[in-house]
């Protein structure tokens, strides 16, 4: 019976061993689709996304418990979403309404939220990582994304390590525990060997690491590994050797140099019961030195951990487990499900159950997966009373265990921190990724809605580009003509007015004061003409006042038609009696200078024209021709009509005594002059004596004097208005050579000054309408630069979740192998 039983264990064995081989392949492959994953990860968020990284905080008063949590971000901890938990750490929104508001103090942070990718964000190192305020809230997006890469390429490099771990045949076995609490005592139990140092006083103060000899040759000894260099057994330049026998002096060495060293002890196997004498696999044991000893020390052995395949905690039963003790088997969770747990001097214990209790309670807490296999995992026993020829019972199930759970499970001891690791890494990238793809569809509703407000009005902008440039222009040509016509009519009405010898409305002629001062009244009459053309001047310029302000409201209103919402308008204020008026010019001007002060130029001064021409000395003075034009009444009667004044075209007494007084004052169309005069005088004096010419002398001299008194009594106060009127016209519209006449050179002038207001109203449209132009097209182009980047970050964070539930899938063993 027992002979055919025999091949059964060998099957069983093989068929573990095969199945140990296979998932030992799906981890490898896992591992370099985990790798490939968070390298992507690492260029996506320098290259085209910040990644944020978000915390999970459950809401106490929701009813669905811990599936119903809020979400916020380190860099922004104010702003929260209503989010549902799936079972696979998967992240959807929830309605807002579905949640009630809690303050922010209330919802303690989860500590589980994420457990390889987790980012220390302390203030200080009094702050609690459970703490909201020790969170650094004022990090920026793109400094979290930076702590972030680290801690990726932390992992990358970790699982870099786990792939050699599980490609290595051999086992490695971390013996650690607080001080005092019997590491070395257990780790000399099981190699059947006293060889670690043994104290009551804490005697490992370095890694010492136990190896079979046939790794070394078959030889004995101790390879003190040289800081700072990799180490390697076939390279003596790499440690110093040592003998096992001065293994306690060489640890009190370094220990008295406070320095940190890797010893690697070579033993010979001989006891074949031994757990490095196995005959199966290749296994090392590392004696660790104590928890609370060191903190660099201890930090140290944290780092190894992703050397170690199985981690045996020695705990001692006085002492049950204390702080660093927690903290390393918390932090040692996160990889290994399982841990070996061994309370050392048990047998010390009076009220053993009371400790069992409560170890086990504290196992619950610390490796919920170890407490739910507490059985092959947990054992209570006493170092110190091993070996010998009476073998505490105890022991010798605590080894079996060790022995079973190194050798035979190792799918369970090896491969599966290596699982545990991968699905807790797993599980932070994919909740890294279900939080910044919300916030991808955030930002890509954000700028789609962006887009819908803001595209419509580029396009309406761009279509009524033309259409302002036209209404524009229109107001600007139709302001410019409409005030140079107006003014040009104005100012011709106005002169012919003048002409006429009548002064424009507003203002009145002088009353004749008599005979006797009828040079004062030229004078005077002189004076009130040109001030109608002054007024008329000025009349003129408020007309084109008037239409300006017409073209700047109708300006106004384009701004109002083509410019969006939200643009400020024009702040400009039109003052129309800012136009045409004085221009003062200081030191190197073309103006006339006067020392040691500015000089006053009047609108049209330059043409000596326009407003001023009252003042002007030229003008003012005052002649015998403005009392009696005799070249005037000349060319009305014997020569060309067209250069008569209409007013004047009937003669009357005064004209008759002019032609008169004309005829004789003129000589072959010259002035008499004094040789004239004698010459007169000498044939008046013959003409006398004659005596038929005396006959017809005194009726000559009588009509003469009787026209004088008409023309002096009757014509003179009507007729000097009508001279002087007459005499000032021709004066302005007398034009040099190359110069326009004065009508036309004020339209110009009046045009000028209109385009040049209705230009400038125009410029501050046209740069407004361009500068919201161009500010709105460049919102359209971030917006669809945000929508392109939030849709690439929604689709790739999308493909994330799905590749990590491929990988997942290669990675989770099945429970056969389990056990």
């Amino acid at each position: 019976m027992s002979q055919t039983q025999l091949p059964r264990p060998v099957a069983k064995a093989d068929d573990i061993q095969d199945a140990y081989n296979q998932h030992k392949h799906r981890l490898v492959d896992a591992i370099d689709s985990t790798k490939t994953i968070l390298s992507d990860l690492r260029v996506f968020n320098k290259d085209d996304w910040v990644v944020r990284y978000p915390q999970l905080r459950e809401d106490p008063a929701s009813p669905d418990g811990p599936l119903r949590r809020s979400l916020s971000f380190a860099d922004d901890p104010t702003s929260q979403t209503p989010v549902r938990l799936g079972l696979t750490r998967s992240v959807t929104l929830a309605s807002v309404s579905d949640v009630k508001e809690e303050p922010a103090s209330s919802i303690p942070p989860l500590s589980s939220d994420f457990h390889v990718l987790r980012l220390d964000l302390k203030l200080g190192s009094t702050s609690s990582a459970a703490s909201a305020s020790s969170l650094v809230s004022q990090l920026e997006k793109s400094s979290i994304a930076h702590l972030l890469d680290e801690r990726l390429a932390a992992s990358v490099a970790h699982i870099d390590k786990l792939r050699l771990r599980v490609q290595d045949t051999s086992s490695k076995v971390l013996v650690t525990g607080d001080l005092n609490a019997g590491k070395s005592t257990l780790v000399n139990a099981l190699l059947r060997r006293q060889v670690m140092p043994v104290d009551q006083q804490p005697c490992t103060t370095a890694f010492c690491e136990v190896h079979d000899a046939t790794e070394n040759g078959g030889v004995e000894a101790v390879h003190i590994v040289k800081e700072g260099v990799a180490y390697s057994p076939a390279d003596e330049s790499t440690y110093t050797v040592g003998a096992i026998e001065d293994l306690e002096e060489i640890v009190a060495e370094y220990e008295s140099k406070g320095s940190e060293h890797l010893l690697k002890v070579y033993l010979a196997g001989k006891d074949q019961d031994s757990l490095l004498s196995n005959g199966t696999v290749n296994i090392s044991l590392i004696d660790a030195p104590g928890l609370n000893r060191d903190s660099i020390k201890t930090t140290a052995l944290f780092a190894r951990q992703e050397e170690i395949d199985v981690v045996v905690f020695v705990v001692s039963a006085e002492n049950h487990f204390t702080l660093s003790a927690k903290e390393f088997l918390w932090t040692a969770s996160n990889e290994k499900a399982y841990l070996f747990i061994v309370v050392n001097k048990y047998d010390m214990i009076r009220n053993k159950d009371k400790c069992r209790r409560v170890v086990l309670e504290q196992i619950k807490g610390l490796s919920p997966r170890t407490w739910e296999d507490a059985d092959d995992l947990v054992h209570f026993v006493d170092s110190a009373s091993a070996g010998g020829d009476t073998e505490a019972a105890g022991f010798e199930e605590m080894e079996a265990a060790l022995r079973s759970f190194v050798l035979t499970k190792r799918s369970k001891s090896k491969l599966q921190p290596v699982e545990t690791f991968l699905l807790n890494l797993l599980s932070d990238i994919e909740l890294l990724a279900s939080a910044n793809k919300l916030v991808a569809e955030a930002e890509l509703s954000q700028v789609r809605a962006e887009l819908s407000a803001v595209k419509p009005v580029l396009e309406k902008m761009r279509a009524g580009r033309d259409k302002l440039e036209e209404g524009l222009e229109t107001v600007e040509e139709d302001g410019v003509g409409a005030a140079s016509a107006k003014a040009t009519k104005v100012l011709t009405d106005a002169l012919e007015q003048v002409g006429a010898g009548k002064p424009v409305a507003g203002l009145r002629l002088p009353s004749y004061p008599g005979l006797f001062a009828v040079w004062d009244y030229a004078r005077d009459v002189r004076r009130t003409l040109l001030a109608s053309l002054d007024l008329a001047v000025k009349d003129a310029e408020d007309e084109a006042r008037g239409i300006t302000s017409d073209g700047v409201a109708q300006i106004r209103n384009l701004g109002e038609e083509h410019l969006p919402i939200g643009v400020e308008r024009s702040r400009r204020v039109f003052m129309p009696e800012a136009m045409f008026s004085a221009v003062r010019r200081g030191k190197g001007s073309g103006a006339l200078k006067t020392r040691g002060a500015n000089t006053i130029v009047v609108a049209g001064g330059a043409h000596g024209l326009g407003i001023g021409l009252a003042a002007r000395p030229d003008l003012q003075e005052t002649t015998m021709l403005d009392l009696f034009d005799v070249n005037h009444q000349f060319w009305v009667h014997f020569g060309d009509n067209s250069k008569s004044a209409e007013g004047d075209a009937t003669p009357g007494a005064l004209s008759v005594v002019g032609v008169g007084v004309g005829a004789l004052t003129m000589v072959g169309g010259q002035a008499i002059g004094v040789r004239g005069v004698i010459e007169s005088i000498v044939r008046l004096s013959d003409f006398l004596g004659n005596e038929t010419a005396r006959k017809w002398a005194l009726p000559v001299v009588g009509a003469v004097s009787i026209g004088a008194v008409v023309y002096v009594v009757l014509e003179l106060p009507s007729s000097i208005p009508r001279t002087v009127g007459r005499r000032i016209r021709a004066s302005v519209e007398t034009a040099e050579e190359g110069e326009a006449q004065w009508q036309a050179t004020h339209a110009v002038r009046i045009g000028r000054e209109t385009r040049k207001v209705l230009r400038l109203a125009s410029w501050d449209l046209r740069e407004r309408f361009r500068s919201a132009m161009e500010e709105r097209n460049t919102e359209v182009r971030n917006a669809e630069a945000g929508e392109k980047r939030a849709l690439k970050a929604q689709e790739y964070f999308g493909s994330v979740g799905e590749r990590v539930g491929a990988v997942r899938g290669t990675a989770r063993l099945g429970e056969e192998t389990a056990v």
